[in-house]
């Protein structure tokens, strides 16, 4: 092989292959003393380095692959485990701020209520915000436990009611329990008032064989004493049984007779006493019926008694006026509220005679149309200012005609002094401030009907405070709005009642009535769906007291007894 080949491949390949030099030299005894074997030079591969490195990364890979799958699966599983205190660090501002009002509340010992801020209602709310929140969940444990507490202070202080109520509430949030249990308990025993159970029982069949059977010494009391004590007793549940009969019977023979008041307290007390006795569908399916008789007739009065205040017959002799028709529709149904709506509009009626009377310069017949319109509406504010008007025209407190409106009427005065005049002013502006802050007829004397009464009784002609006393009406009406938009029923059923003596013959009542009735049902409907059965009835009967014939009324009222 050649050298320049050899060259030639060198420089062909791009590499130095190896070489041997002179095979014919090998045999020759002697060599050069400088020839040597050639080296022998091996070229490293361009690739060998490299394919040892990857085979080493495979084999890190290889390892590091289930390491990180492990790492991801302990991370998951951390997460799960720890959800609530990682849910802790995120902010939750609306949370925070319920849970802290509901701590606040607790440890004021604002343990329930109605309004929203109660420790029961907020912790209930931060539930319903995070269902699964341990600190909210045991809040709300120690809303139960402080029920109890309080609780057995007041059995110890000897007040079975409230006792009672906060045992029920203890229940309710602590699921029951030992302690529950032996509270409810003494509870009963000392509710018996260390009565034997033989000698209750005599008391309540003397009670039934005298037909004595409601109140609180009535047959049907006295036997559900003898079961809270002993609920087993079957002599006190037959007594029960007799009680609910009697009821039912008395029930059936008031709706015979028409008589829709004494079937309705009949049907209630024995609805309470024996919420699923038999008799009751078949009575409230009568009573139903008879009112839709009462409620034909009702109609009638309502719209004879509107037609007559038209026509001028307002009161007076005869059964053909206005206020009689009224009186008679109230007879039918004593919470009407179109009727006690129509007595209103009497007294206005009468209110704006007085006036007319007054200008005419006829004192007299004015006080006597004031104290006609007085018994009617005591508190309106249009009869207050009427009044305070016709004392600044008396000539003098100790005249006839002074005499003859009534010593209980203001005097006038016929100039104001400056101290009168300061006085005036002072209470104008008290009662503006008391009407700012919605007290409207209470505290008494500090009220703003009290301080602009107060202010006529100086000068009966003030314009300020005839202005603002016969604008107290409008006052109450944006304030039960305000309540109402915000949740506050009963601050909204306090200006309800307050516009009822202040303007009793307002036809907005009647819609103002219906919409805080329907707020008091939603109310209930919604303790009733998160199991609230004591939370859920005490707003029924707030809806009940204002629209006692409404159809939710009766619904719930169906379900809360069903579900006892």
């Amino acid at each position: 092989m050649s050298g320049r080949r050899d060259q030639q491949e060198t420089d062909s390949l791009g590499r130095t292959e190896p070489t041997l030099g002179n095979m014919d030299q090998l045999d020759s005894p002697r060599r050069p003393s400088g020839d040597e074997l050639p080296s022998l030079i091996v070229e490293p591969r361009a690739g060998g380095h490299a394919g040892r490195s990857s085979a080493r990364r495979e084999s890190r890979r290889g390892w590091l692959v289930p390491v990180l799958l492990l790492l991801v699966i302990a991370l998951v599983a951390t997460v799960w485990l720890n959800q609530n205190r990682l849910r802790g660090m995120l902010p939750r501002t609306e949370f925070n701020d319920v849970l802290g009002q509901a701590q606040q509340a607790l440890q004021a010992g604002h343990l329930d209520g109605q309004d929203g801020s109660s420790a029961r209602e907020l912790f209930q709310k931060a539930i319903a915000l995070e269902p699964d929140n341990d600190r909210a969940r045991d809040g709300l444990r120690r809303v139960g436990l402080a029920e109890l507490a309080q609780a057995d202070a007041a059995l110890q202080a000897g007040n079975i009611p409230q006792a009672t109520r906060q045992a029920a509430l203890a229940r309710e949030l602590l699921g029951g329990g030992s302690d529950v249990d032996r509270l409810d308990y003494a509870i009963s025993r000392a509710s018996a008032g260390g009565v034997q159970t033989a000698e209750r029982i005599d008391q309540a069949q003397q009670a039934l064989a005298a037909g004595n059977l409601d109140g609180e010494q009535g047959a049907g009391a006295l036997y559900k004493r003898v079961l809270q004590a002993d609920p087993g007793n079957a002599v006190a549940l037959h007594g029960l049984d007799q009680v609910g009969d009697a009821l039912a019977v008395q029930a059936r023979k008031a709706l015979d007779a028409n008589d829709s008041a004494t079937a309705d307290a009949h049907i209630a007390q024995l609805a309470a006493l024996q919420p699923n006795n038999g008799a009751l569908p078949a009575l409230r399916a009568a009573q139903a019926q008879l009112r839709k008789q009462d409620n034909g007739a009702l109609d009638d009065a309502l719209k004879q008694g509107t037609e007559a205040l038209r026509a001028g017959r307002i009161d007076g002799d005869g059964d053909d006026t206005a206020l009689a028709h009224f009186k008679a529709a109230l007879v039918l149904d004593p919470d009407n509220s179109q009727a006690k709506a129509g007595l209103g509009n009497v007294a206005q009626a009468l209110t704006v005679q007085a006036n007319a009377a007054i200008d005419a310069g006829d004192p007299a017949q004015a006080s006597g149309l004031l104290d006609r319109a007085v018994a009617l509406a005591p508190k309106s504010a249009d009869i207050a200012a009427a009044r305070a008007r016709l004392a600044s025209v008396l000539p003098s407190p100790h005249s006839a005609a002074a005499a003859s409106v009534g010593a209980s009427l203001p005097t006038a005065v016929a100039a104001l002094t400056p101290q009168q005049q300061s006085a005036i002013a002072q209470l104008v502006q008290r009662a503006q401030k008391a009407t700012r802050l919605g007290n409207i007829m209470l505290p008494p004397g500090d009220c703003a009907y009290d301080l602009y009464r107060s202010a006529l009784a100086i000068d009966g002609n003030n314009v300020a405070a005839l202005q603002g006393l016969q604008g107290l009406p409008g006052q109450v009406r944006k304030q039960f709005n305000q309540a109402l938009t915000g949740g506050n029923l009963r601050q909204a059923g306090e200006m309800l009642a307050d516009l009822a003596e202040l303007a009793p013959g307002d036809p907005a009542q009647t819609i103002l009535s219906t919409r805080l009735a329907t707020a008091w049902l939603d109310q209930a409907e919604q303790q009733l769906g998160s199991g609230d059965r004591v939370g859920a009835g005490q707003s029924l009967e707030q809806a009940r007291k204002l629209a006692p014939n409404h159809p939710r009324v009766l619904d719930l009222t169906a379900r809360l007894q069903g579900g006892q």
